[in-house]
């Protein structure tokens, strides 16, 4: 019975574990594998060598690791490290700090100096959270107040270094501050976000921010954790340096200017100044109640809109609706928004440029549905809006000059600038109103590269006076492109599209479009050339490397 047990069990299948299937059955001739076919290592030796034989030491145990025997340290190849080819930047403690900074920035991590604290602090070092905190906080009025995206870097970049925190890498979106520090390579990273919510325009406050940072990246002046905080707080507690009733006076004046600039007379003046100044009273209005930014602009440029309407309706009147209105557009085109855009999107900022100049679309939507709506409802009572030629700066030059002027200086004001600032910038702002004027009337050139020149030059004026005074150059810039808005273009782009001339209307609007572009690009380009003449070495052949594409 063992027997018949034991042959059952030999007749039964195997498992897997014991048997393949893809083994051929028994009695079955195993078939022969060609040479090529079968599996071997292309570092196994050839048939008929011999391997040789290493021994390794008695008190040395074999391992994969061990030095091969064959292997002499005395034997080795010098390594060769040089450093051809590589830029050699030095910083030179003379140029403004924003450049210095930009020139680390753009450089390598590994290439970038060390920190030299500026500051002092005790021996156990400084206080990496409240440094960063310190840092977020004035990165957040810079953001807010208009600066571009590089300048709030290279500021936050500043205090970080000037407090002897080394490996710190700011990072700037359009509603987002972090910085990050890194004290060596084993240690853990420290991480500081802030949040920008609401943007308000006070130049003076940022000119006050500007020479804090001044302050405390200078050998000269000893600021620290404690001081630098309370005077941040002084900044932010300051009041504006103008009341309310003084900001939509200098509303008024700017588009009563700009309505003179454009060819209107003193009857035009008053009436463009009437109607700005309830648009902006409106608008505050709005405001105080919680609507956003898109209806305030909305409901701003009605009331301009609305007097235009209502002097076209005046045949007996030898007025310019259209002066009138266009004046009124002066000072709601965001121009600081658009030069600010374009300078990030030329500075590699391309996730803030794009933020940017999606809320300059936004706000010209605005303007352009408000002005709209008006003259939709002017043309059902048969209001007579015609595009008539808007400007005659040939035939009064003083008169247009003294008009630029007056717009500049109304602008600054409404930037909240400095009263020792405001008599500059609208000098810039006269400059270059002349030279558009030179190039666009006189000598009968491109209105784009009239205003691209124009406002090259008032970028290059501005960033000069603005390290000459140690401060912010949006100060010198942003009210001195005021005569240079195309308001015109706008204007007649919108009466257009409200008459059913699509085709023109969309023209007119792509040429304010390329007008605003030019500004921007030119006050940019004004910007750059002014840093060739400025101590900064190594910024441009860093700048050239990052905008490469690779």
């Amino acid at each position: 019975m063992a027997e018949q047990h034991d042959a059952v069990e030999d007749r039964k299948p195997q498992s897997d574990e014991a048997r393949s299937a893809f083994a051929p059955p028994e009695g079955v001739e195993q078939p022969q594998v060609a040479e090529e076919e079968s599996p071997t290592s292309e570092f196994a030796l050839p048939a008929g060598l011999a391997a040789p034989v290493v021994e390794a030491p008695a008190d040395q145990p074999a391992s994969a690791f061990a030095t091969p025997s064959t292997y002499s340290a005395r034997d080795t190849p010098n390594a060769l490290i040089t450093t051809a080819g590589l830029p050699l930047v030095r910083l030179s403690k003379d140029a403004p700090w924003q450049d210095r900074m930009r020139t680390m920035l753009r450089m390598p991590v590994g290439d970038r100096p060390v920190a030299e604290p500026v500051q002092k602090h005790d021996d156990t070092g400084p206080a990496v959270p409240r440094v960063l905190d310190l840092t977020l906080r004035i990165g957040e009025l810079l953001l807010s107040g208009g600066e571009g995206a590089e300048d709030v870097e290279a500021a936050m970049f500043a205090i970080c270094r000037s407090y002897g925190l080394d490996r710190c890498e700011p990072t700037v979106t359009f509603t987002m501050l972090a910085i990050t520090h890194q004290p060596s390579l084993v240690d853990d990273p420290v991480t500081a976000n802030r949040t920008v919510r609401r943007r308000g325009t006070d130049y003076t406050r940022l000119a006050a921010v500007h020479r804090l940072v001044t302050d405390m990246t200078s050998e000269e002046h000893e600021v620290s954790l404690e001081e630098a905080y309370r005077r941040l707080a002084e900044i932010r507690r300051n009041r504006h340096p103008y009341p309310g009733w003084v900001l939509t006076t200098a509303c008024g004046l700017l588009a009563g200017a700009a309505s003179v600039l454009l060819g209107g007379g003193v009857a035009v003046f008053l009436v463009a100044a009437v109607g700005a100044v309830l648009g902006d009273r409106l608008a505050w209005l709005c405001a105080s109640r919680g609507l956003p930014e898109f209806y305030q602009f909305v409901v701003a440029a009605m009331p301009p809109a609305a007097m235009g309407v209502a002097l076209s309706l005046q045949s007996s009147w030898d007025l310019s609706p259209s002066a009138v209105i266009t004046g009124g557009l002066f000072a709601l085109i965001p121009g600081r928004a658009l030069v600010a855009a374009v300078q990030d999107g030329l500075t590699g900022f391309y996730v803030t440029a794009s933020a940017r100049l999606l809320e300059v679309g936004y706000f010209f939507v605005a303007i352009v549905v408000g002005v709209l709506t008006v003259l939709y409802g002017g043309l059902q009572i048969h209001a007579e809006l015609n595009p008539e030629g808007t400007f005659k700066p040939i035939d009064r030059p003083v008169v247009q000059i003294l008009a630029s002027f007056v717009l500049c200086l109304t602008f600054a004001v409404l930037l909240q600038q400095d009263r020792s600032t405001v008599l500059i910038v609208a000098a810039n702002g006269a400059v270059a109103w002349v030279v558009y004027a030179a190039i666009a009337v006189t000598a009968k050139g491109s209105p784009i590269m009239a205003t691209a020149v124009a406002a090259g030059l008032v970028g290059l004026f501005g960033q000069l006076l603005s390290r000459y005074w140690n401060t912010s150059a949006l100060l010198y810039v942003t009210a001195a492109i005021g005569p240079l808005l195309p308001g015109s273009a706008t204007y007649f782009g919108v009466l257009s599209i409200a008459q059913n001339h699509m085709d023109t209307g969309i023209a007119s609007l792509a040429k304010a479009a390329a007008l605003a572009l030019a500004i921007a690009i030119g006050v940019n380009l004004g910007n750059e050339i002014a840093r060739l003449f400025l101590r900064a070495p190594g910024a441009g052949r860093a700048a050239a490397k990052r905008t490469r594409g690779f």
